[in-house]
């Protein structure tokens, strides 16, 4: 029987930008900001000045992410049963897309390269269940739309959300009883 597929973004999905832009903004500013207090707010209004996107396009920004806590066993237990895409939208940083390569190799060596997209727009993903965190990757999602908690997504109601992995391996085990 052919497996049920995920599309799981990377950013803000299994890579921490938060925490690691958080600090990034303390050692270039001086002023420390705790993930609580950027709790619905957009990016640009964390991180005045574009500097969120100063902090992208330079070498080392995703090498360096932290893993989001659970998120290598989630997926580990996750493509026993279905068939995992990692979907980034990366071609937007040119400098992301090697080093999304190598951070994948590290921390998701079980996750081949044949399942690993990097692409502009994720309105082309076609698959049974899509994890993100931008309602505007999930808006266009045929299968079952599925929204990762972040700092800029609070104020959204119209997906269903998940704050951790956790939380997601409970909702894909009640799916394999359906």
């Amino acid at each position: 029987m052919k497996k049920k597929t995920i599309a799981i973004d990377m950013d803000g999905v299994i890579a921490d930008v938060e925490a690691h832009s958080l600090s990034l903004y303390e050692r270039h500013s001086g002023i420390s900001l705790s993930k609580q207090s950027i709790i619905g707010k957009n990016g640009d209004d964390v991180f005045p000045d574009g500097l969120w996107r100063h902090f992208a396009f330079q070498a080392g920004f995703f090498r360096d992410l932290p893993v989001i806590e659970g998120a290598v066993e989630a997926l580990r237990k996750l493509s026993e049963d279905f068939e995992i895409y990692i979907v980034s939208a990366a071609t937007e940083f040119p400098l992301s897309l090697p080093e999304k390569q190598a951070w994948l190799g590290e921390h998701f060596p079980f996750i081949t390269w044949y399942n690993i997209v990097f692409c502009g727009d994720k309105s082309i993903i076609n698959t049974d269940y899509m994890i993100d965190d931008m309602c505007k990757n999930l808006d266009f999602c045929p299968g079952k739309p599925l929204l990762f908690t972040a700092f800029h997504n609070h104020n959204v109601d119209h997906h269903e959300r998940f704050d951790n992995w956790d939380s997601i391996l409970e909702f894909f085990e009640r799916e394999l009883v359906k």
